[in-house]
């Protein structure tokens, strides 16, 4: 059984792995009783798709892995909050809970910027929970976005 953190830092390892191949470090993981059921990182670059965000790649594994788009039971874990988009599919794979790290205040679309995940009109809800390692995830990105400038 993995814990909040050990999921945390799952993403975390899927993040550190997208900065060494060029991408923006940002990782996730979906967890279905308590294992981990499919891991993602941010390849837009490397597939040339803008939709290949770290939580989309990991929703398309978690689905392909219990052959169903539907996600109960699921939790996926990712580094910095979802943009509209992966907060859209989120919704749509019927997640039970989002745990991300780091608030994103320039897309973030569970709270920061826009509201996506929860909207009382919507007929998904789910748990949310912000904040776990968000340093750890912050530096991550701003080291990332620090070396790119100065190169």
């Amino acid at each position: 059984m993995i814990s909040d953190i050990e999921a945390i830092q799952a993403a975390l390892a899927e993040a550190r792995s997208a900065a060494e191949a060029g991408e923006v470090p940002i990782g996730a993981v979906v967890l279905r009783d308590g294992e981990i059921l499919a891991r993602g990182q941010n390849r837009v670059l490397r597939d040339n798709d803008p939709t290949a965000h770290a939580e989309i790649v990991a929703l398309r594994a978690a689905a392909a892995a219990v052959g169903n788009y539907r996600l109960n039971g699921c939790t996926l874990y990712v580094t910095l909050e979802p943009c509209a988009m992966c907060a859209g599919a989120m919704i749509h794979a019927r997640l039970d809970r989002l745990v991300f790290a780091a608030p994103d205040p320039k897309a973030g679309a569970c709270g920061s910027v826009l509201s996506v995940l929860n909207h009382p009109r919507l007929n998904h809800q789910m748990q949310m929970e912000q904040g776990l390692l968000a340093d750890e995830a912050g530096e991550l990105l701003r080291g990332f976005f620090r070396e790119r400038r100065s190169s």
